[in-house]
């Protein structure tokens, strides 16, 4: 008997980044000795949108939600100690993608790498930016400009590089349906080819084609799931062979790194999280045909902060047993020729066709970015009205939320808190980086970015250029700031009702009496303060206080405290809601209530939403916010009536 020839694991990351690039390193060093085999880097919002550690903009958010690049000072740090040339990095970049891939490359070479057998992924997806995650910069069309940039370097010169991973995965955090996900994300990878096919030599297109790769989410409903990655297979098989002419069936692979799903990890029973983790993974795995290449699994209490070393751990071993304990890998496809499996697969393959050939009678997907926004709005309403009315079950959420104490919730709170200290000791090196550096040839290198960006050049060339002399990430992104402009994405959210009524009576009545009271319609301002462009949450509560009645204003993310304050006063608003979940509540509330007591407005209710431990929760309430809200919180109709009550005189003068 022969003995089957078993497929080799997919790479086996965790998504990681925090505090410093020092602290970082360590992780990442540490990840590795247990077994990791890749690296998958998380990078701080302001690195992310394009500022330094020191810019106003930057105030609390520094080593939050990732590490901190603002130089090659600070990416030689990251990676001290870890040979590139042997590592496969995925870097989860996007508008300042081009700049942190030159300070990789400037990294490597230092390290005597050669930089031609790099191996890695920048994510390098401007277009899910407008829709889901927000750390865009630039308008649409520059900015396919500049993932064709990086494109066209890599297939020069880092030939196994991924330059771009069109990335869905964001899409179904903001409440894509599986057919949204496929038809939003191929429609993407489209756009980014149709860019770049003037720009290459015919002969090699199918070269390029080949090293576009995909990041996708995997959700609860894995046989769907399992579906939809199958289904994504068989649609870039075809749109690979029938839009573009590719013969070689390699070139036509779908190939994918995942993360499963956040979205659904639950800050009650967070315990659970772990189930629901190793579910989605199965999703991914299971089938051969559809197998993911690396999959990184967020830890079970990222629900309710940045996870500890030890949770991260946990995560991986998971998939370690997955890979080296079962015989998973010993077997071809499990579900070809399934009938079940076959219709599902062609359900959704047919529903994305009409997706698709609804955004290209758009003009494609920059045409389409104001419909593809409304549409993920509506969807993710849809999912939360569902389990605020029991249709969908959630664990813990609206069924069985009898528990007993976690011991996983240690002393610590369960979670890894970033010392607020690192942010001064960050912009304290910054500092130091600055006044060491060349000023002339940091001058000199910032001039040729500035014509390269001017002239319609590939900006690939002259970043490295200036990564080598010193320029900050800040100093990269104001350049193209100033080249192309910056843009505001749309909200999705119109001010017009929905048809969305049910359950709504009563709650319409009391926001039309209370207004009655106030003597106009009850004002409610919604705001994102800070970088955070996580908006779901702020997108939802805008598209439920509109639907009940109220005169909303929601401008969309990353605004000033003084903005939203300002907002306040033109408004005359009755309440004013934050939703941040980035961890920057502290400074950032503390900021905007100083502002609005200073404006006059202390009268003015304020409530806040986000990822927010107990403790923190208690000093918000001490600063004089009225509410907090964490994930738990998921009835909308409760904090309407609370809104409602807040806004209420006749509750103000019985207090």
């Amino acid at each position: 008997m022969t003995e089957t020839k078993k497929d080799k694991p997919w790479l086996i990351r965790t998504y990681a980044g925090h505090s410093t690039a020092a602290a970082s390193n360590a992780l990442y060093r540490n990840n590795l000795a247990k077994g990791q085999t890749g690296l998958s880097v998380a990078f701080d919002l302001p690195t992310q949108t394009g500022y330094d550690s020191d810019h106003v903009l930057a105030r609390g958010e520094v080593g939050k939600v990732g590490v901190p690049v603002c130089h090659l000072g600070d990416m030689r740090a990251l990676f001290d100690q870890i040979p590139l040339e042997e590592m496969n990095t995925s870097m989860t970049i996007n508008a300042t993608a081009p700049w942190l891939l030159a300070l990789y490359i400037a990294v490597a070479e230092e390290q005597g790498a050669d930089v031609s057998k790099l191996q890695g992924t920048v994510q390098n997806d401007l277009i899910k930016e407008y829709l889901s995650r927000g750390t865009y910069i630039c308008p649409p069309k520059p900015s396919l400009k500049m993932i064709a940039d990086v494109a066209e370097y890599c297939y020069t010169n880092i030939p196994k590089w991924n330059p771009m991973n069109v990335c869905s995965y964001h899409l179904q955090e903001a409440g894509a349906t599986p057919e949204q996900e496929l038809a939003f994300a191929l429609a993407t990878a489209t756009a980014v080819l149709d860019e770049l096919k003037p720009r290459i030599p015919e002969a090699d297109f199918p070269t390029v084609v080949g090293r576009i790769s995909f990041f996708v989410n995997a959700g609860i409903r894995f046989v769907t799931e399992m579906c939809k990655m199958r289904a994504f297979v068989d649609l870039w098989d075809e749109i690979c062979a029938e839009r573009y002419g590719i013969t070689d069936p390699k070139m036509r692979r779908f190939r994918y790194g995942v993360q499963v799903n956040s979205l659904g990890l639950t800050e009650q029973q967070p315990e659970n999280n772990v189930y629901r983790i190793l579910i989605e993974m199965l999703a991914v795995t299971l089938s051969k045909k559809a197998r993911a290449r690396a999959v990184q699994l967020p830890a079970w209490n990222e629900a309710l902060g940045l996870p500890r070393p030890w949770d991260q751990q946990w995560s991986m071993r998971m998939q370690q047993i997955l890979a080296y304990e079962t015989d998973l890998l010993e077997f071809d496809d499990l579900f070809d020729g399934n009938p079940a499996v076959d219709a599902k697969v062609e359900a959704l393959k047919d529903g994305a066709r009409h997706e698709l050939a609804n955004l290209d009678s758009m003009g494609g997907a920059v045409s389409s970015i104001e419909y593809m926004k409304s549409r993920l709005v509506d969807a993710n309403a849809d999912r939360l009205g569902r389990i605020e009315s029991n249709e969908t079950t959630v664990v813990g959420v609206n069924r069985w939320t009898e528990t007993e104490p976690s011991p996983l919730m240690t002393a610590d709170g369960g979670i890894m808190v970033v010392d607020p200290a690192v942010e001064q000791e960050q912009i304290d090196r910054l500092t130091e980086w600055r006044s060491a550096r060349d000023a002339a040839a940091v001058e000199a290198a910032l001039a040729d970015l500035r014509a390269a960006a001017r002239d319609g050049a590939n900006i690939v060339p002259p970043s490295i250029a200036a990564a080598k002399a010193g320029v900050t990430t800040g100093e990269w992104a104001a350049e193209m700031r100033q080249a192309y402009g910056e843009y505001r994405g749309p909200t999705g959210v119109s001010p017009s009702q929905s048809n969305r009524t049910e359950n709504l009576d009563d709650l319409r009545s009391a926001v039309d009496a209370v207004s009655d009271r106030l003597g106009r319609r009850l004002k409610f301002l919604v705001g994102k303060p800070g970088l955070d462009g996580h908006s779901n949450g702020a997108e939802q509560i805008a598209y439920r206080a509109r639907d009940c009645g109220m005169d909303i204003k929601y401008e969309g993310i990353r605004l000033t405290p003084e903005e939203i304050v300002t907002a306040a006063q033109e408004d005359q608003a009755h309440v004013v809601g934050l939703s941040i979940l980035s961890g920057s509540h502290i400074p950032l509330v503390e900021d905007l209530m100083d502002r609005m007591r200073a404006a006059g407005l202390g009268h003015v209710p304020v409530i806040v939403g986000g990822i927010i431990p107990d403790e923190d929760a208690r000093r918000l309430l001490t600063m004089g916010v009225a509410r907090v809200y964490t994930p738990k919180d998921f009835e909308l109709n409760t904090i309407m009536a609370d809104i409602v009550t807040l806004a209420d005189p006749q509750s103000v003068a019985a207090e």
